[in-house]
């Protein structure tokens, strides 16, 4: 990394901080990137499955869950950003040398296998959505045949998202302008997304299915669920706003990007505008759509709502196939696939970092393709289907205290930080703050397993 190779773009960011906040937006937005990418990868299929989940099982009351849980994850981004713009040491060797190589391997291990294991089902998602795509557009179906003719169909649609995802993974592995076009790309496709579901719920509103005070209130929290289902999907929120495989990944795009010390305010921009803001919409306005068209109907849907059944029950609820069906599926694939490319890249940054490969080597880029074999799930989807999303995205929440707990102490760790070690009053707030998201992790895990083991 190299603040040299980029002073025309240092200088621009000297000039903007000297602009008030609402003038450094449009640069910021120009300039900003990975946090975009963070955004890409936690929209996927975990989100989309736990918001329907939230919406159409629990109404509108578990509206604050998601929110919540993303500043958990975006605190603990900042710290990570912070710590790897002022060292450019790589996240990996940074918690092996100055945490744990214990730790570090752990984190390393969870964060590959998580992306590896999201595949089963991100997979099978993405054709499935292209498989609705297709049927509403077109009108050609074998959505009601059950054997052999069907599942090679989905092997074939499945076959076709590898191929764009590892084209892109493959090519933005090559760094330089590959990486600020695929960037760029995301940041297209996160808009479309947030349309596409805005449109959704537009919809439903128009035909009175939502209850905006209902709504308003659904932002404070309130009472967590008691029953396993219910701790179960409070845990899945926690897990997909910010999981164990973006820890990872999150400081190797800071990294790839040429950022240095001169980013360290726009990576926190970068943040809310690419990871924060689409989140916090795109999983509320699903949820909301859900609560509106599902909640409160005699269907058993707790854990079990897959988007493709939504999307119809959509449709049936007055919204019209075009945006029951069309516009749901193409907002749920773009979800997936973004998803799809971004955990292509947390398995070569992982595994390079484990084995000492450099970045964009050959061995680097067929690490990306680690995640293929989960092209397979679309054989297993009919008697997996969505119900091994929550489980998985709740694992992921298990995991997420092995990366927080190491970034408190690399904070606080002058040996690591040297002069960018914070100090004082800022040292407090900003250690105040990890500590809390930390604590409310750890209860969360706490309480998920004293329900799961019957103890209240």
């Amino acid at each position: 990394m190299s603040e040299a190779m980029s002073s025309p773009e240092t200088e621009q960011l000297a000039l903007l901080a000297s602009r008030p906040a609402w003038a450094r937006v449009p640069g910021y937005l120009r300039l900003s990137g990975p946090g975009w990418l963070q955004g890409a990868m936690t929209l996927g299929g975990g989100s989309a499955i736990t918001s329907l989940t939230i919406g159409a099982v629990y109404g509108y009351e578990l509206l604050w869950v998601q929110p919540l849980a993303m500043m958990i994850g975006c605190i603990m981004l900042f710290a990570l950003s912070h710590q790897t713009l002022s060292t450019g040491i790589k996240p990996f060797e940074a918690m092996r040398k100055h945490v744990s190589p214990a730790l570090a391997w752990l984190w390393a291990i969870a964060a590959l296998a998580s992306s590896i294991i999201w595949g089963f089902s991100h997979y099978p998602l993405s054709a499935g959505m292209l498989e609705e795509i297709i049927a509403v557009g077109t009108g050609f179906s074998l959505q009601r045949e059950a054997g052999a003719a069907r599942e090679l169909f989905l092997f074939a649609l499945a076959v076709l998202v590898w191929m764009l995802c590892a084209y892109t993974a493959w090519h933005y592995g090559a760094g330089g302008r590959a990486v600020m076009l695929f960037e760029n790309a995301i940041k297209v496709l996160s808009g479309m997304i947030i349309v596409a579901f805005a449109w959704v719920v537009i919809r439903a509103s128009l035909s009175g299915q939502v209850d905006w005070a209902a709504v308003l209130a659904g932002y404070i929290p309130g009472r967590l669920p008691d029953d396993a289902a219910g701790v179960t999907t409070v845990m899945a929120a926690l897990g997909t706003a910010v999981g164990i495989n973006m820890t990872f990944v999150y400081g190797y795009t800071l990294l790839d990007r040429g950022w240095g010390r001169a980013h360290r305010e726009l990576s926190r921009w970068d943040i809310v505008m690419g990871l924060v803001i689409p989140y916090i919409l795109v999983t509320g306005l699903i949820s909301i759509a859900a609560a509106g068209a599902f909640y409160g109907s005699d269907m058993s849907i707790e854990g079990k709502l897959s988007p493709a059944q939504a999307g119809a029950m959509f449709a049936d609820a007055g919204m019209g196939p075009i945006t029951g069906r069309l516009i749901f599926a193409l907002g749920i694939l773009g979800m997936a696939v973004g998803s799809l490319v971004m955990h292509m890249l947390c398995c070569g940054a992982a595994a390079g970092a484990m084995f000492g490969w450099e970045n964009h080597s050959t061995p680097y880029r067929l690490a990306l393709l680690l995640p293929t074999p989960a092209v397979l799930g679309v054989f297993l989807w009919s008697s997996m289907g969505a119900y091994v999303i929550l489980p998985t995205s709740a694992i992921c929440g298990l995991l997420l205290p092995i990366a927080y707990l190491g970034w408190l102490f690399l904070n606080n760790n002058r040996e690591y930080l040297g002069n960018d070690c914070p100090t004082g009053g800022k040292r407090l707030v900003f250690n105040t703050a990890m500590v809390v998201c930390i604590v409310v992790v750890l209860a969360s895990v706490v309480y998920s397993t004293s329900v799961a083991m019957g103890w209240i």
